[in-house]
């Protein structure tokens, strides 16, 4: 679906102080951020209806949509809402009656009791597997078929329970979600229609996959916060929008302290600061309503152990906001430029090696890791924290090759039957382009540097996502190339966050335990050393 260009901005406080921030606050979130090592991506505040502040760290910007993850979830849900409020379907609609060619031949009485209302409360009851290879399934009739972990009212967090969701509006309606909510929510807000991955039938992945820039969701989290009304229109149906954010699940029972005070329509109570409610996606992708403040927190990031990141924005708000006759005490005279000099990714200059001779025009073979193929994660350019959620997965880097100038170089290499080429800044300024994996187009920038005369390393990341790839190719006399992958977020850190999350997931608690020991060995097996020689 193309997408329409209805971006509007939200309306901008000449200073944080004017609407009630306090700019001294946010200098110091900033730093606190930095000396923790948190990688936000870009952050936004507003209070009174304005945008106070606003951080976007370099290759970050405003006009780049950013994955999201799991905040796709509140903006599924938010179709949900506008689909039950126009009659076509209500929370007590039963699943199998909008999919009756899935019906198991042996009657199942859970499944006779699931509902809309289950799915987007999860409380459905249904354990699909996580290791399914959504490329080669049929994403409903696995979820019909897939284990219960419960009956249908019991908490457990679950993606696919979200598809369904989409998959039901699909069904009822004729059209994708994004051509649902384009009418009802994108252009009365004025949001791009977005990029979201789908099945091979077109339907949304509902849980994950969307791309949205910062200013959209604070957009949809202010509408939210005026019970559904945006410059005074009514946007999201009022009982929806109030109804929503409440707690409807019981998640008592969880491990993190902003995951145990209550679960709406896809959408979280907090516990570190009670008055509020969010819009939550992996790797710290947050919209953050604070009720008693008339304010609204948004950041995309790349933080695995999303406490960890909360519990930064709860150290200031919300502290940061003050009555305006306090603003004289904490105003920052230069906070755009402090607020614009932080930079994620610090290029640097490289200087040049006697290997360019020799690699220029030749090809670099790279050995397949049969045991990567095998669990259905070969390495790609796109890291971990990209690709495993992708229906389409890239993977198996080959027929490298380099050609370089005086202040760059140019990367090509394939993956399957897709090729690219990139462009790497050696100069201390990246170098940015774009490049197809898995069937989706991502923007990237790009940096080379050679640590030594042997080693050469390349740093390219997709703007879009939470993600870098490194790549650091060492050469010898005899031709022969090994090359050593890494990433940002790291795949110790992303293992981390799942053994820390296992419990909320698995309720036995044997199988927890083996979890987090296999857990940690992954980093070793999904980033091994690759082999290669030069042709």
């Amino acid at each position: 679906m193309a997408q329409t260009k209805t971006q509007k901005l939200l309306p901008r406080a000449k200073t944080p102080e004017e609407v009630g921030v306090s700019s001294s606050e946010l200098v110091e979130f900033l730093r606190d951020m930095e000396e923790n090592g948190l990688e936000f991506h870009s952050f936004m505040i507003i209070r009174h209806g304005k945008v106070a502040a606003e951080c976007y760290r370099a290759p970050f910007n405003a006009e780049t949509p950013h994955t999201m993850y799991s905040v796709s979830k509140t903006f599924s849900a938010t179709a949900v809402g506008f689909a039950v409020h126009e009659g076509i379907f209500s929370l007590d609609t039963r699943v199998i009656d909008v999919f009756p060619e899935y019906a198991p031949k042996k009657p199942c009485e859970r499944l006779q009791k699931l509902t809309v209302r289950h799915l987007v409360t999860m409380t459905s009851g249904k354990n699909p597997s996580l290791l399914a290879d959504k490329g080669k399934i049929d994403w409903i009739e696995d979820y019909i078929n897939c284990p219960w972990y419960g009956d249908p009212g019991e908490y457990r967090y679950v993606n696919e329970n979200v598809y369904m969701l989409c998959a039901i509006i699909s069904r009822l309606t004729g059209q994708s979600v994004r051509e649902f909510l384009t009418p009802r929510l994108f252009e009365p807000l004025g949001i791009d229609v977005p990029f979201w991955e789908t099945d091979k039938n077109g339907v949304e992945a509902g849980g994950w996959g969307s791309y949205f820039k910062t200013e959209d969701l604070a957009k949809v989290m202010l509408c939210y916060h005026q019970d559904g009304k945006f410059n005074g229109k009514q946007v999201i149906p009022e009982q929806w929008a109030k109804e929503a954010h409440t707690a409807l699940s019981d998640n008592s029972f969880c491990n993190d302290l902003d995951a145990q005070f209550g679960y709406g329509y896809c959408i979280w109570r907090n516990g570190g600061c009670r008055e509020s409610y969010r819009a939550d996606g992996m790797f710290s992708q947050f919209g953050i309503v604070f009720e008693d403040y008339d304010a609204v927190f948004t950041s995309t990031g790349a933080i695995p152990v999303e406490q960890i990141a909360r519990d930064c924005v709860w150290r200031h708000f919300p502290k940061a906001f003050i009555d305006a006759d306090e603003g004289k005490d904490t105003a920052v005279s230069n906070l755009k430029e402090i607020l614009s000099s932080s930079p994620i990714d610090v290029p640097v200059i490289s200087s040049h090696s006697p290997r360019e001779v020799q690699l220029e025009g030749k090809t670099i073979k790279m050995r397949k890791k049969l045991l990567l193929n095998l669990i259905g994660f070969p390495l790609s350019v796109l890291p971990l924290g990209v690709t495993y959620m992708t229906m389409d997965k890239a993977g198996n880097i080959d027929d490298i090759s380099f050609s370089f100038g005086e202040n760059e170089c140019s990367m090509f290499w394939t993956e399957g039957d897709e090729s690219n080429t990139v462009i790497c800044g050696m100069d201390g300024h990246q170098r940015y382009g774009t490049m197809r994996l898995g069937q989706i187009d991502y923007s990237v920038c790009c940096t080379a540097e050679w640590k030594d005369d042997d080693t050469l390393y390349v740093q390219i990341r997709p703007v879009t996502t939470v993600a870098k790839r490194m790549l650091t190719f060492k050469f010898n006399a005899t031709n022969k190339v090994t090359m050593i992958p890494s990433s940002t977020p790291a795949v110790s850190d992303i293992a981390e966050f799942l053994g820390v999350n296992a419990g909320d997931l698995i309720s036995n608690k044997f199988v927890v335990k083996l979890v987090k020991k296999v857990l940690k060995v992954v980093p070793s097996i999904l980033e091994p050393k690759h082999k290669g020689r030069i042709v």
